[in-house]
């Protein structure tokens, strides 16, 4: 009977710990991976279309957040700021699954991302840029050599500096 009951101890304990995530999301692209091409959102009328493959030929950080999400939107910013600092050039592509226009353009203007290459897609989680970097196990940034391979994901301000030095 106590041997019973320990089993479903370690049973119970075990079913709950398989829930519980591990560390950041795994879902969206690997390292390695070819950076998939997209068009770049307009933000007015005037702002000519791009794509993500004419960023080629220098690195690129391509960085996912909304206002929303407090982790995203601080990770955002905070890579702005180190790339300001770097000692080489990286283009950072910041782009905001904002639903409203005005709480874009304030996350932009409080965080000072004026500087950078900002964007609204204002389709959201229905946009393609969102299922096709599958932004659905959560928001995520990219490190992007010249020839469009991913070279890092999920990097942090630290681990940036430190890989362009």
């Amino acid at each position: 009977m106590k041997s019973v009951k320990w089993f479903f101890v370690v049973l119970l304990m075990c079913s709950l710990t398989s829930f519980v995530a591990k560390d950041r999301p795994t879902g969206g692209l690997s390292v390695g991976d070819i950076a998939p091409d997209f068009q770049l959102p307009a933000n007015d009328a005037e702002q000519p279309v791009q794509t993500l493959r004419e960023k080629r030929g220098h690195l690129v950080l391509l960085s996912f957040w909304a206002s929303y999400d407090g982790a995203s939107r601080l990770m955002n910013a905070n890579m702005g700021y180190a790339l300001s600092q770097a000692p080489q050039h990286v283009e950072m592509v910041s782009i905001s699954f904002d639903e409203y226009e005005s709480m874009y353009h304030e996350a932009v203007r409080s965080d000072e991302m004026v500087g950078h290459s900002c964007y609204r897609e204002q389709r959201g989680e229905k946009s393609s840029i969102y299922q096709t970097y599958r932004l659905n196990r959560g928001f995520s940034n990219y490190l992007i050599d010249a020839n469009g391979i991913i070279i890092a994901k999920n990097i942090d301000p630290k681990q940036i500096l430190s890989y362009l030095n």
